[in-house]
């Protein structure tokens, strides 16, 4: 499976971004696809996931209430909308998926999209 991510960009603190995550391959039910994020000088970090079967989503307590995570089945997609940002969450954006639940870390992970940078300006 290849993920492909897009959407990244710069913004000014307050602002949105959608980041979008494509699989080329199918995606088993008890999957669970997301995003990592990776600011300067700082270890890769779980953002956010939801289960491929149930649709079940899971935050970190950073971003709860900004971000939503959401996917189509059918386009084998993965979104994550990103509201009120703020410069602390600033860092390069992985798609993630894995056969589990990749909330659990890195170790979890079985794929890796390439990163799409995030800027947010104060």
């Amino acid at each position: 499976v290849q993920l492909q991510a897009s959407g990244g960009g710069s913004v000014q603190a307050g602002g949105s971004l959608r980041l979008s995550c494509a699989a080329s391959g199918p995606i088993s039910s008890r999957a669970s696809m997301g995003w990592f994020r990776q600011a300067p000088g700082k270890e890769r970090e779980f953002v956010a996931a939801i289960s491929w079967g149930a649709g079940t989503t899971y935050y970190d307590d950073s971003v709860k209430g900004r971000f939503t995570i959401s996917r189509d089945n059918v386009k084998n997609t993965v979104y994550l909308q990103m509201i009120s940002l703020n410069p602390e969450d600033t860092a390069v954006y992985y798609c993630a998926g894995g056969g589990g639940r990749i909330d659990y870390g890195l170790a979890y992970v079985s794929y890796w999209g390439q990163g799409t940078q995030v800027t947010v300006s104060s």
